[in-house]
């Protein structure tokens, strides 16, 4: 008997058992060579009282096995309940989240026939990091972290991923002309690492006029790398309009593991119907086959999921009267891949999977290790009612050898000068500098200057110091 490579899996919530015993089925039927260990996660659990959705047994199972195939889950409405995607990719260090998104036309409608992007989205930083804080009655913060290792990490993959898989271009989206220091950082290294890789094309977008194009001409992309929330987004539109959601898996690969779901819910509407189409699960399981060196059966099951869309055998997510011949069930849809099983599609261009060089996972070849790091002043966040020059006032009369340089309201500017039309919240930012630019502020300055706002009763919420590195700002200059 072949050696059966030790996967875990979770049924999940809604239509995560259907569409996992149809992708166990057809599996089961294509030969895989699987050891299967299933543990439960989602709701159950939550309902148990544990706030991530997993317990601590089954994390055991996942990392001995390395391998994940994960339906989908529903998080519980109301707080406390923390995303188990979120906390599984960030526990395990599943830091790349490679969605292919492809047009089946005519066989599934699209107005963008003959797309076939890649999107590889950062997996574990920016805001889904997942720190907040309320700074006072009127004000909410989420932090957005991006590290230059994380940021390599990613925009490495994507580059050797394009070399594996024979692409042709990279493309990397970003806000740096906002999010000047954190996605100024994504794009600097993302600029860094395509000279070392001379035979692919590389390119940047501005997020916004990016996906402006994606969504209009999804032909002009290949591979695209994103930060987090971007890649999220994206990967979303981008496999609607290339057809659906539902059509879409997904792999997220680590140094020693991987997980592979579906994109979409658990679309609790529809369980338990025979309804659910089960393809986004199965097409995440091809990409699972192929990871774990079983091209074989990963062929097999890919050409038969073609032929059975050209034979127009269609769930109800997809049936059209134009280009289907046979709505079926979650249940008759895997019978028909699994009838299908050796034979190749003909109007799709058949799939051969062979077994695929690895990704090279290579760590922080650029580090951004600064020369010198000076602290030049510091910013706190206080929260206050009254007017800004009242606050102001109260500011000038505490005695400091720092200068007070900026007051800035959501963002904004509002003193030395402030227009009348800027809306102000609860919280100022209070920038205090040393008087001459050139000098380094000692730690103790700082720490002094927060006890005196704490002693003329100000509501400091938070603060943050202010360091030049190499004589470059590390914070972002005053609008």
């Amino acid at each position: 008997m072949a050696h059966r490579t030790p996967i875990t899996i979770a049924s999940g919530d809604g239509i995560g058992p259907e569409i996992m015993a149809a992708t166990l089925h057809i599996l089961k039927e294509s030969g895989a060579a699987l050891d299967i260990h299933e543990i439960e996660i989602g709701e159950k659990i939550y309902l148990k009282g544990e706030l991530s959705g997993i317990e601590s047994s089954s994390w055991d199972e996942i990392r001995k096995r390395k391998v994940f195939l994960k339906a989908p889950i529903t998080t519980p409405q109301g707080g406390g309940f923390k995303s188990l995607n979120v906390k599984v990719r960030t526990t395990l260090g599943l830091y790349a989240n490679v969605r292919p998104c492809i047009s089946y036309f005519p066989f599934v409608q699209t107005k963008h026939p003959g797309m076939n992007v890649v999107i590889i989205r950062e997996n574990e930083e920016d805001l889904y990091m997942g720190i907040e804080y309320r700074l006072s009655p009127q004000t909410y913060e989420a932090l957005k972290i991006l590290t230059r290792p994380g940021c390599e990490r990613i925009i490495r993959y994507a580059f050797e991923y394009a070399l594996t898989h024979e692409r042709k271009k990279v493309t990397c989206f970003t806000k740096d002309n906002i999010l000047k220091l954190s996605d100024g950082l994504f794009h600097k290294v993302f600029e860094e690492i395509g000279e070392e890789y001379p035979t692919l094309e590389k390119e940047h977008w501005i997020i916004d006029i990016g996906a402006a194009k994606l969504a209009d001409t999804p032909n002009a992309f290949d591979v695209i790398v994103m930060p987090n929330l971007y890649g999220d987004i994206l990967s979303d539109v981008a496999a609607q309009i290339a057809g659906s959601v539902g059509l879409a898996g997904s792999a997220n690969i680590g140094t020693t593991g991987a997980m592979f779901e579906a994109i979409h819910g658990s679309a609790p509407r529809r369980a338990g119907q025979n309804l659910a189409n089960p393809s986004g699960l199965l097409l995440a399981a091809i990409q699972m086959l192929v990871y774990i060196r079983q091209p074989e059966p990963a062929t097999l099951i890919h050409n038969a999921w073609l032929k059975t869309l050209e034979d127009g055998i269609h769930t109800y997510d997809i049936f059209r009267k134009e280009t289907s011949k046979k709505q079926v069930g979650t249940k008759e849809f895997a019978e028909a891949v699994i009838e299908r099983l050796g034979q190749k599609p003909t109007q799709f261009e058949p799939v051969h999977y062979s077994t695929p060089k690895h990704i090279q996972h290579k760590e922080n070849q650029h580090p951004d290790i600064a020369v010198k790091k000076e602290l030049k002043g510091a910013d706190y966040f206080i929260q206050w009612t009254d007017s800004c020059e009242s606050l102001a006032t109260k500011l000038k009369s505490i005695k400091t050898n720092l200068s007070l340089i900026m007051i800035s309201n959501r963002g904004v500017k509002v003193w030395p000068t402030q227009m009348p039309e800027t809306l102000c919240s609860d919280i100022w930012r209070c920038r205090f500098m040393a008087k001459d630019e050139k000098t380094v502020i000692p730690a103790h300055q700082i720490a002094e200057l927060l006890k005196e706002l704490i002693h003329i009763s100000l509501d400091v919420t938070q603060m943050c110091n202010l360091y030049d590195y190499d004589d470059k700002p590390g914070y972002v200059l005053m609008q």
